[in-house]
């Protein structure tokens, strides 16, 4: 890869680790409605002040959320309506997953590496039940 597409992978990657918090994509689908002040994200999210600031942080740092600020408060934003888009777009395909029957852990089970470890668990099983 060359160096401008590698820098755009870690920072792909960074992205993604950014959002793969159950918080923060609560966060993310709050300010779907719009900007909001952190005390109306606490009591919407039902998240405790202090625990909500430091996933604001890290989206913020990662660039996936801006700022306000208005005399003491703060309010924040979706930085990018591409970033509610994508978000929404993960969700259509998770939600027709869902809808086909789990198909794909049901073909995660089906994978060798998973045969083996049920064979394993169930040969173990056996051995202790001979002694």
């Amino acid at each position: 890869m060359q160096p401008m597409e590698d820098r755009l992978v870690a920072l792909h990657a960074e992205v993604c680790k950014a959002m793969a918090n159950p918080t923060r994509l609560k966060i993310l689908d709050a300010l779907r409605q719009g900007e909001q002040s952190v005390q109306a994200l606490a009591k919407r999210l039902k998240v405790r002040k202090a625990n909500l600031s430091q996933h604001l942080a890290i989206l913020r740092q990662r660039g996936i959320a801006a700022t306000r600020r208005e005399g003491l408060n703060i309010y924040y934003r979706c930085a990018n309506p591409k970033m509610l888009k994508a978000c929404e777009i993960l969700r259509e395909v998770l939600l027709e997953q869902l809808a086909e029957g789990g198909r794909l852990m049901e073909q995660a089970s089906q994978r060798p590496s998973a045969r083996r470890a049920r064979h394993s668990a169930a040969a173990t099983m056996a051995a202790a039940s001979e002694e």
